[in-house]
């Protein structure tokens, strides 16, 4: 006589959560086997950035503009205008800039991905690949995830660039800022460890957008509805991930880099 298994609350995402480890790792070993798929990565590469690009920019102009116009504003009233400039730019550049590029690329390129890994895997060509001896991780994930870290890292820096442009002018036009004093603060709180964590951070949350974006294109329920409930769920997973993975990262930082002058 057998006992029925008694369901353990939880247990269900931990394995979700020890699988999506799992590719990861995955990723990260088949990254440097052989055969690499570089007319993928090239074809990926070139995809991700078209989407992401132009959102990504048009984003990057309000953003950078409401944190210059709020810290500018709460400077004015606490007497220390001069510092604006430093202030906008450290929150940009530490924390906007790479959250920015992550969501977007998983909203935009993340959601492709898994639409297409999904569409693949309801239609068996997953298995067939499998048969065949061909690995679809090594042939169409890591490709993909390549893919979204580059393009992440690379348009980090053209939001720090964008967002930092437009809260200099929003502060200049709108708040009757100084321009020699905007620009001299950056020397004054900004150092060059806030723009390496500012790129390490792209390159992680962009791994992460195309792991989780893969892991659920990988793992669809059957049919149609089963892959846009799948779709769903990577973007969902993404920004809880990319936030809390962000606070981790921030929280390490300050403890280790010491502020400009302390």
């Amino acid at each position: 006589m057998t006992t029925p298994q008694m369901s353990v609350p939880g247990a269900a995402a931990l394995r979700q959560t020890g699988r999506l480890f799992a590719l990861a790792g995955t990723v990260l070993a088949m990254t440097f086997r052989r055969p690499f798929q570089l007319r993928e990565l090239i074809q990926q590469f070139w995809f991700i950035a078209s989407v992401a690009i132009l959102p990504t920019m048009l984003v990057s102009i309000p953003f950078g503009a409401v944190i210059s116009l709020q810290v500018g504003s709460l400077a004015k009233q606490l007497g220390a205008q001069s510092l604006t400039g430093g202030a906008s730019v450290l929150a940009v550049v530490q924390q906007a800039s790479p959250l920015i590029v992550a969501l977007l690329i998983s909203g935009a390129a993340g959601s492709a991905i898994c639409a297409d890994l999904g569409s693949r895997t309801i239609r068996e060509e997953m298995d067939a690949m499998e048969v065949m001896g061909v690995s679809p991780i090594q042939r169409l994930v890591v490709p993909r995830v390549l893919a979204c870290t580059a393009v992440a890292v690379l348009l980090n820096g053209l939001v720090s660039v964008v967002g930092v442009a437009g809260g200099y002018f929003f502060n200049v036009e709108l708040q009757d800022g100084t321009p020699g004093a905007y620009l001299a603060s950056f020397s004054a709180l900004a150092q060059l460890p806030d723009l390496y964590v500012s790129e390490l951070k792209a390159l992680i949350f962009g791994f992460i957008a195309g792991v989780v974006a893969s892991y659920r294109g990988l793992n669809p329920r059957p049919g149609p509805k089963g892959v846009g409930d799948a779709v769903n769920q990577s973007v969902v997973v993404t920004f809880l991930l990319l936030f809390f993975v962000n606070l981790v990262m921030t929280a390490i930082y300050l403890e280790v880099v010491p502020a400009k002058g302390a």
